[in-house]
């Protein structure tokens, strides 16, 4: 997580230092253009990462049942693992891009742009070179929060990291005490 939060410091540093002399209204409209990639860049960083993990769980639960065997995803488990994450994108997506974009601190797009490049740059480095899962959400946080601290640290919505962080904290655990009383409670009804 801190990776992208040091190379994110180096990529916005960089570029404001390329672009210092261009026109800002100029300027913010071509990084506004060139988002329209690295938001795309994210979108396929997103798949590589939290659908192949998805995946290799349904695969995991069809070898353990007995259904599969072998390690070859079936197609549609592919299917499946698309359709749900796009569908928790379209449901959930503009909340969480709400508060990465505006809630911790307010992007610009050339900040933006900056957050989205190394973010997926990592995304697709770790899915490809390393064959690594990482957090997709960790992971552009991380690079908000270091695009936010190079304005200033008091620039960022430290408060909003923190319950995010929480949020991260606590969502293991409490799936686990969910998946305990859904269990607990249909013993009781079948056996």
């Amino acid at each position: 997580m801190e990776v992208a939060a040091i190379v994110v410091v180096i990529v916005l540093v960089a570029l404001l230092w390329l672009f210092r002399h261009g026109r800002p209204i100029r300027l913010t409209r071509g990084f506004r253009h060139a988002q329209t990639v690295t938001a795309a860049a994210m979108a396929l960083g997103h798949g590589l990462q939290d659908a192949q993990k998805t995946m290799g769980v349904i695969v995991l639960a069809l070898v353990v049942g007995g259904f599969h065997q072998g390690f070859d995803v079936p197609w549609w488990v592919i299917l499946l693992s698309a359709g749900a994450l796009s569908a928790g994108t379209y449901s959930g997506g503009w909340r969480i891009m709400r508060t990465l974009g505006r809630r911790i601190i307010d992007l610009d797009p050339p900040h933006g742009f900056a957050a989205e490049a190394t973010a997926s740059a990592l995304l697709h480095t770790t899915a490809f070179a390393f064959a690594a899962p990482i957090s997709t959400t960790q992971t552009i946080t991380s690079s908000i929060l270091g695009v936010g601290a190079t304005r200033r640290l008091s620039a960022v919505r430290w408060i909003v990291a923190r319950d995010i962080v929480l949020a991260w904290v606590l969502t293991i655990p409490m799936a686990a005490l969910a998946a305990a009383a859904t269990f607990a409670v249909l013993q009781l009804v079948f056996f």
